[in-house]
């Protein structure tokens, strides 16, 4: 498991409670269906691209990592945003999932 960015830390430290109901209910939707946590990651990483999300991205690319989920198959998950988001949105997504993968952003 990868370590949090700082600023996450700094809020879980900051607003313990929030972040506790948060994780709680991160937990809850997790559990709430028959999805795997692989294919959790992967939907995870479509709706941060279809946001537009940097720093979601970033987040779910390491948490998809951690749930055994190959670089190649998250690029795929964002190579399927070109068609509904557009290319220059698919190649902005892919520059932050390769953030991750390459090691720019822990």
């Amino acid at each position: 498991m990868r370590k949090p960015p700082q600023r996450f830390l700094n809020f879980q430290k900051s607003y313990p409670e929030v972040f506790e109901a948060y994780e709680l209910l991160g937990n809850a939707v997790a559990k709430a269906g028959p999805l795997s946590a692989r294919d959790s990651a992967l939907v995870k990483i479509g709706i941060a691209c279809g946001a537009r999300l940097e720093g979601g991205l970033h987040s779910h690319c390491r948490k998809a990592l951690d749930a055994g989920v190959s670089p190649e198959e998250i690029r795929q998950a964002v190579l399927l945003a070109t068609t509904t988001l557009g290319f220059p949105s698919m190649m902005a997504c892919l520059s932050w999932v390769d953030d991750v993968i390459d090691g720019k952003k822990d």
